[in-house]
Parts: structure tokens; sequence; C-alpha cells
């Protein structure tokens, strides 16, 4: 049987991880305060970031003639193309962190092989000082090569603006489409994890079968968390979600063809190994 490090299983379930943290946090409240927010609520995170996201809604609300579904709208797709920097350079993080993985997993495989039978914490000590050698002689950081700073910047912002969403009230007074924007909605959450999904299968295009495998899980669990907790909260939040799964479904969608090259020649080398 194939041997992983702890570093391959926290970046096979890393995004999974983070993803169900946010929805847990999001669910549980976290003990944030749910009171409208203003300019004089106290607080830092309050202060500047969920303050300033509530006062651009109403501030874009006014802009549309009072429809704050559109200013959602607007903002979430605002805030999606200040966030795709950040999403190209994971993807080409990952990208490069497979590829010098291809290169030097023959010489892993060699370590492990060495060690295999060797048991005692001493030689699983001298294990460990030779891959370290290995990653460095192959500049190779395993920490970062998993790619989750990015997603660990955005956390903040997003989960800023789901609290700035929730704590202005003029948002449940209105409605949008056939909804109300202040109460559940029975559409809305299926078509969030309709397009979760879609965004999944978007993202596998171009996998190695391997790959695709590992992240299986990931992409039924996803749209169904969002589905589920959609029906619990009020329709603006699902349709930020909808509105922010299509962007990323056009996001990845051009991320692949920007990459394709990269992508193709890392299966073919994953392939020969």
């Amino acid at each position: 049987m194939e041997e992983r490090s702890v570093f391959t299983r926290f970046s096979k379930y890393s995004k999974l991880i983070i993803i169900t943290l946010m929805v847990l946090m999001v669910a549980t409240g976290c003990q944030v305060n749910m009171d409208p927010i203003s300019a004089d609520t106290s607080g830092v995170f309050n202060h500047y970031i969920i303050f300033p996201f509530s006062f651009s809604i109403k501030f874009l609300a006014d802009a549309f003639s009072g429809n704050y579904g559109l200013s959602i709208v607007f903002m979430t797709l605002l805030l999606r193309m200040v966030l795709m920097p950040l999403m190209m350079r994971q993807q080409k993080t990952q990208l490069a962190s497979r590829a010098k993985m291809a290169v030097i997993q023959p010489e892993m495989n060699e370590i492990k092989e060495k060690y295999k039978e060797k048991k005692s914490s001493e030689d699983q000590q001298k294990m460990q000082k030779e891959m370290m050698a290995l990653y460095q002689k192959h500049s190779f950081n395993p920490i970062t090569s998993m790619g989750c700073l990015p997603m660990l910047i955005q956390f903040p912002i997003l989960i800023g603006f789901y609290y700035a969403i929730m704590r202005t009230p003029e948002i449940a007074q209105h409605s949008f489409l056939w909804f109300n924007l202040g109460e559940p909605d029975g559409i809305l959450p299926f078509l969030a994890g309709i397009v979760y999904f879609i965004q999944f299968r978007v993202s596998q295009i171009g996998m190695d079968q391997k790959q695709q495998k590992q992240m299986a899980m990931l992409g039924y669990i996803t749209p169904v968390l969002m589905g589920v907790f959609s029906f619990s909260v009020a329709a603006a939040m699902p349709l930020y979600w909808t509105i922010g799964g299509l962007f990323l479904i056009f996001q990845t969608a051009l991320f692949k063809w920007m990459y394709r090259e990269k992508q193709l020649a890392l299966n073919t080398a994953l392939g020969n190994k």
C-alpha cells in the first residue's frame, strides 16, 4: 500500500476542512453579535470588515433605486473579481507543487522503501531527515504547496460579507425577483446546490482520475451543505451563494483554459510514473 505523509493527507482534504469550518461557523453564529451593524458598533472585525460591506450594500441599493437584490448581486460579483487574483495564485501554486511532486516522487518512494522494515524511532527520524533533505534539494515546501493561504486570506472577507448581509436590516424589508430577501425561499437552496455541483464538475475537467477520486468527497458534500443550510436562512444568503457560484463556474473554466498546457503536461508526467 502506498504511504503518504501527513502533508499529503491534509492537502487532500484541506479544502473540505476549511469549507466545513466556514459553514459550521456561519451556522452557529460563532458567538458573533447579530444586532444591526452601524458605524458605532464596537469591535475591529465589525468596524473594518462588516460595516464597510453593509455600508456598500446600502449605497449600491440606493444607486439601484432601492433594489437590494441587485445590490447583493453586484457586490458579490465585485467581491469575487477582487478575490480572483488570489484564486489564480492558488491555481498556479497547486500546479507547480504537483509538478515538483511528480519529479521527486520516485526518490521519495526509494526512501520509504529503504525504511519500510525499520520501525524504530531512530530510523523514523533518519527517514524524516532524508525526506527534508530531498525537499530542500528540489526547493519543495510541503506546507506552502498545499495552496491554502489564498483560501485563508479569503476567509474573513467572505465571512464578513455574510454577516454584513445578515446584520443589515434594510435587506429584509425588500423583495427581489419572486422571493422576499428577508425570508427563506424554497427554490434558491436547490439553485445554490446545483450551481456548486456544476462548479465542482467543471473543476474536474482535465484532472487525472486519481485526483478526481480524491476530490469526489468535497464535490458532493459542499453542494449538499450549501443547499441544506440555505433552507434555514433568509433568501439573501442563497442569492449571494448562487451568484458567487455562477462566477466560480466562469472563473474555473477560465483557469482551466489558461493553464491547460501545464495541466496536460502534468497529467502526462503523472501517467508515466
